[in-house]
């Protein structure tokens, strides 16, 4: 029995000279090649790869997971995928459906030991990726530490005998948060806070 596959195949734009059809053409031969059995295409034309949601690549991922191909057979990574992660986290995905992929420019193909290297080696350059991240945040509030920056939300003053006032007047939350400017849940928080502890009526930070 053949192996069922399933092309991809994507264009960032359809105005500037960008043809689909260059790579289901030569994504179909391959696969003729191959003596695959053609299982569906996915063409998203016009969409760009930074983009987290693309129509084409969504379903294609939920005929994964149905078990619909064998094969995922994709002209180049960059068609694919947006990163390194990106590619990574759907090769896995493929991997535990028991399901291939094929790059045709990239000659890669996760069948074969060859591909299953790269495969090895992709995720330690994604794993690496996320370390860099890591460690790049952790040394940007390092030095916000060092230069004596304060880290995180402001805090600000509330008056919480003013917010008792007001309420004992009947205004509304929308009222008091309108007239002090805070927000409905730091006004609450100042406002029962001051309820537990009456004999202090000074403002607070929240």
């Amino acid at each position: 029995m053949s192996a069922r596959v399933a092309i991809y195949a994507r264009v960032s734009t359809t105005n500037h000279g960008q043809d689909v059809g260059l790579q289901t053409r030569e994504l179909r031969q391959f696969a003729e090649a191959r003596g695959w059995t053609a299982a569906g295409e996915y063409i998203d034309a016009g969409v760009s790869g930074a983009k987290d949601s693309r129509p084409e690549l969504n379903r294609l991922m939920a005929d994964a997971h149905k078990r619909r191909f064998d094969v995922v057979c994709v002209w180049r990574f960059d068609r694919f995928a947006r990163s390194v992660s990106h590619l990574l986290r759907a090769l896995e995905t493929f991997k535990a459906l028991g399901i291939d992929f094929v790059s045709y420019s990239e000659q890669m193909d996760t069948s074969t030991p060859a591909g299953k290297m790269v495969f090895t080696v992709l995720g330690a350059v994604a794993e690496l990726e996320r370390s860099l991240t890591v460690e790049r945040v952790r040394a940007g509030l390092r030095n916000a530490r060092a230069k004596g920056k304060k880290l995180g939300r402001p805090r600000v003053a509330v008056d919480a005998a003013k917010i008792a006032s007001l309420r004992a007047t009947g205004a509304s939350w929308q009222t008091i948060t309108r007239e002090l400017g805070i927000s409905a849940g730091t006004a609450k928080r100042a406002f029962y806070s001051l309820s537990k502890n009456p004999s202090n009526p000074s403002p607070v930070s929240a």
